[in-house]
Order: structure tokens, then sequence, then C-alpha cells
């Protein structure tokens, strides 16, 4: 068939050069951005219920995409505002009003969300559910994807195909997370998370929440509160800006302008003139470790990534508490306070002590990566084929932090023992201190070295969520100290035993536990070489890896290879001197030098 050239010339600017704008169609609105993308949104749910993109619907057809699992009967409206696209979304039975936006050019769901109140059933969540034919590949695929899954504890975690897979195992830690999708062939849905975003969530940097899920249909969330691992009450106001982009598959910048929304009259938005800064410096964080500087009040939440000079992002008026953390231990603490229009001048220092150490396990940031199995548990649970065996037995000076387990059960697993050697000059009055990250059920150390027992220290401040086995691990951080007297030990072997004090039950992986940060025998506080020196290991903290840095001092002697983390001198010490290809001994004081 001859087609005319008016005809193709028409087709042709229909389809390359679609009008943005918003209409009516039956009973929804229907943007198109001019961009490829032309979505619905219902009239009288506020549910989006369509998203073409190139002309390929991606809407799941049973599920639609909404905050939660809808808002239910809403007021819904839809205009032009000074030249972008707005539905509000006003819920007639929740305390919830949504946004969403689009400017012509761009294949992009602007979107905020304003709440005066919690939210049932607990939790606040944008989630797009989305076509799996069309989008099967997931966030951090496939740890997320429980198609042919068995549940094997609650309805989330699933054993598929020998592996262990659920949706929280999808997470990423919100000071990085701010961009996450999922994928098909030639196109890409992706959430766009701003650092402002966050502002009004709950959790603080270090929180990490659902990302997605993969089964009939592919979900793509982002959680702005829940209850999950739940350390602090929520806050109210304005969840946003952030976004839901579309591309042909590449991923998109996290820097996305958003500072169109102050003509948009949108609830509880505060332009930028209306906000301050903060600047300084910090220090006090050792060679190789991160540092993050965190500001909160109830209003709001704000935070950078610094181990020297800082600016912070640009934040609301008032009071905050100033905390600064190493890795994600907390190591100091201040307040400040932010004005409209200014920058505030203040600089943070590490508080934490430096003791005399005869030997430690791990390094003391608030994570427990570098330990057995933490290099795993993010992504799956603790009965997988691929973790370790749990608990088992540590020797100081032959064995690495991945020998030590990051996590003790009560009913599962075994205790955590560690192996080490005194000379008769260091039997003397010791302090022994554990650091824990995340307990579950009241769980909480309970010690014995040789035949010394340690008092049950008191239950932790109880967190009711799932913890490890969901892979999360940070609470709020416990550290627990034990003086231990001379007659405790003796000269030679000694045998410190960790196991799980909690006056709860339960079964297996779902018995009280808690996760370890790291153990270490303290010295008397006036020996010779009674600091420790800078730690020089390097985290990369989203892959959960640890590597050792650059040398600084050698071992001398001894046949053997001692791995990194373990002790290769000291005064008595008789083990393995000489460190493991790519790291050093490190003198920390003359009890203690650590292959580093």
């Amino acid at each position: 068939m001859r087609i005319s050239k008016p005809l193709v010339w028409a087709f042709c600017v229909r389809v390359t050069f679609a009008a943005f704008g918003i209409t009516t169609s039956g009973n929804n609105f229907e943007v198109d951005t001019g961009a490829g993308l032309i979505y619905q949104v219902s009239k009288s749910t506020g549910d989006v219920v369509s998203l073409k993109y190139n002309g390929v619907e991606y809407q799941d057809s049973s599920k639609y995409t909404h905050i939660n699992s809808g808002l239910g009967t809403s007021t819904v409206s839809g205009s032009l505002v000074s030249g972008y696209t707005k539905i509000t979304i006003q819920s007639s039975g929740l305390p919830v009003t949504q946004y969403i936006v689009s400017k012509s050019g761009d294949p992009t769901l602007y979107l905020a969300t304003y709440i005066t109140g919690e939210v049932d059933p607990g939790e606040l969540r944008w989630i797009a559910r989305l076509k799996k034919s069309v989008l099967p590949t997931g966030v951090r695929h496939p740890v997320s994807d429980i198609v042919g899954g068995t549940a094997i504890e609650g309805s989330d975690v699933f054993l598929v195909s020998g592996q262990t897979r659920c949706k929280f195992y999808s997470s990423e830690r919100f000071v990085e997370d701010n961009v996450h999708g999922v994928t098909g062939s030639g196109v890409g849905v992706w959430m766009i998370i701003p650092p402002q975003a966050y502002e009004t969530s709950s959790g603080g940097p270090f929180m990490r929440d659902i990302n997605n899920q993969g089964g009939t249909v592919q979900e793509l969330y982002w959680y702005m509160n829940s209850g999950h691992v739940r350390t602090e009450p929520w806050r109210m106001g304005l969840k946003g800006p952030y976004a839901m982009t579309f591309t042909t598959g590449s991923t998109p910048s996290a820097n996305i302008d958003t500072s169109f929304f102050s003509s948009l009259s949108i609830n509880g938005y505060v332009a930028q003139s209306g906000r301050g800064r903060v600047s300084g410096t910090v220090s006090g964080i050792p060679s190789g470790f991160e540092g993050v500087v965190h500001w909160y009040n109830s209003d709001n939440q704000y935070w950078v990534k610094s181990t020297g000079s800082f600016t912070s992002p640009y934040m609301k008026p008032g009071t905050y508490t100033m905390k600064l953390y190493k890795g994600e231990l907390e190591v100091a603490s201040s307040s400040v306070s932010v004005t409209a229009g200014g920058t505030t001048s203040k600089s943070i220092a590490s508080t934490e002590a430096s003791p005399s150490i005869v030997w430690r396990i791990g390094q003391f940031d608030g994570q427990p990566f570098e330990l057995k199995n933490g290099d795993k548990f993010l992504r799956m649970h603790p009965s997988d084929s691929r973790m370790s065996s749990w608990g088992g037995t540590y020797t100081v000076g032959s064995s690495s932090a991945s020998a030590f387990p990051m996590a003790v059960f009560k009913s599962i697993g075994g205790s955590a023992i560690v192996k080490f050697t005194l000379s008769s000059s260091q039997l003397v009055q010791m302090t022994l201190r554990i650091g824990t990250t995340l307990s579950f059920a009241g769980a909480r150390p309970s010690v014995t070295i040789n035949n010394w027992s340690g008092s049950i220290p008191a239950a932790p401040v109880k967190i009711d969520s799932r913890g490890v086995t969901r892979g999360a691990y940070r609470g709020y951080g416990e550290q627990y100290t034990w003086t231990v007297p001379a007659s405790a030990f003796v000269s030679g072997t000694n045998t410190l035993t960790i196991g799980v004090a909690s006056g709860s039950s339960g079964t297996d992986y779902l018995s009280p536990n808690f996760i370890f940060d790291a153990v270490e025998l303290q010295g008397p506080s006036g020996s010779s070489g009674g600091t420790t020196t800078t730690t020089t290991t390097t985290r990369t903290t989203t892959a959960a890896t640890t590597a050792a840095t650059t040398p600084t001092t050698t071992g001398s002697s001894g046949g053997c290879t001692a791995a990194i983390y373990a002790q290769c001198g000291g005064l008595g010490f008789t083990g393995c001197t000489n460190c493991v290809s790519g790291t050093t001994c490190n003198y920390s004081n003359d009890w203690y030098s650590q292959c580093l």
C-alpha cells in the first residue's frame, strides 16, 4: 500500500513530538510527558493504573502503583500549574496527601508525600507494581526474586532452588541509597531519592529498608517510614521530593533539580532560600575508616560523609543534635543551630578512647562485616547453605577475624569461643569489652573466662522486629564491659566463652541472638605503650568487604604466617610474627600487635 507523504509526515510528528499536558481519559487523569512516558491516575483512588513508555505498558494490570497498598477513596485533582502537570491525591481515610508532578520532556513522575500522622499498617512506602515479563531483573538480582520459592520464615523469607531469598535482602543504607531500580531489555524503571527526600524519614543514615520484591509482579519500593528495626519515632511532614523515572536501561543520575516545587503549592515544601547549612571539619577518624556526620531533631534528619572538611545539605531552621560516626560507631555528639539563609560554623572531633589492648577481634566501627558470615548475611538467611557454620573457636595469634562469628544464637550454632595465651607477667586485672550492633528478643552476652563467670548485663532496649534473619544489623549499638580479676587468668592458654543470655526463647535462628561489632581484652590502663595506634583498615560498606591498606611496620620472625586481623606480637606472645601478604604487623602496645 502506498502512503502519501503528508500522511507519513503527520504520523512521524505524532510519535516523535508528543504533546505535553494533562487530559481526562474515562475515570482517569492522563499525563503525557512529551518524552515517551504516558501515565494514567485514577480520579477516585489516586492509583497509577497505566505506565506506558515508548509504547510499552509496564504497569501490572492486577495491582497498581501507589502509597502503601493504596490510599482508598480519595479526592483527586489534576491541572497544569506554572507549566507543570500536578495531580493531588487527598486520602479520605488516612492522614496522607500524595503529589504526582511531571515536566515537559522528562519521562519522570516527581513525587512528594505529606503526612500528619502515622499511617496504618505502621509503614509508609511508595510501591510501583510493574510487569515482571518486561522488567525481569530486580534490585541486587536475584536476592529478592521469590518466584518458585517456599516460605521458610514468616511470609517473607523463601527458599528458591536451594538459595534463600527475601525482599529485605534488596535493602541499602539510606546514606548511599539515592538510586535503585528494576530493568528489562532496553528499559529501566528507577527510584531517585535525593538526600533532602530523607529529611522527614526515620532511622538515620544507616537505616535500611525494602527496595524490591520480584514475585509474579515486579515490585519497586521506596520506604519512607516503617517498623523494620525501628530505633526512633516517625517524623511527620513532607517526604520528598523524590522521583520515579524511566530510561532505556542506563542508571540515571541522583542529582535531580526539584526547585520547581516552590511554584506548585506543595504542603510542607521549604525552598532552599528558607534553609541554612552547617560547615566545619571532622577530626579524629582513623585512616581507612569512613566518617559520617549526622544532624537530627524530632522533625528532620540530615547527614554527610566526611573525614575532613564538610558542608551539610540545606537544612530547615532549628536546633539539631550533631553526631559523628567512625563507620557506624558513634564517637562524638554535640548540638548546633541552623538559621534560614545562613551557614553555621561547627566542627566535631572524635572522643573515642584509646585503651591499652591485649588483643582485639574485629574493629569497633558499628559493623560486623569483617567477622564470619559478615560478608554474606545482608543478602541471605543464616540457614543458607552458602553460609559458614555458626559458633566456633577463634585462636588469638593464628585466626583471622573471619573465623569469629558475627552473631550468636541461643538455640543453634553454639557459642563463640576465644583461645588466648598469657604469660605470668600478664596475670593482672583486665577489662573485657564486647560491642554489639543489634539484639533480638532481649539477647545480650554471657561470658566466662576459664572458671570465672561475668555478671549478666541488663536486657537491652527491645526492638520489636526480626534482625539478622532479614539482613539487618543496625540497632542501638550496646557496649558491654566486665572487670576481670587477675585470678580468672592462667599462665598459658585461656578460654573465653561468649553465649547468649535472655529470658526469652525461640526456635533456631529466631531464638534470642545478637550481632557482634568487636571484642577486646584491655590491659591495665597505666601499662607501657597504653595507647592504641591508628588502625589502617579500609571498608567498602556497600559491598560489605574488608581490605588492608599500606603497611607501616613489619613482623620479623617465625616460619608461619598470621592472617589479617590476627595477633603478630606482644609480651608473652609465641605465635606467628609474619603477616599474610598485603598486611603488616602493626604495634598497638607492649601487649599486642596485629596484622593489618
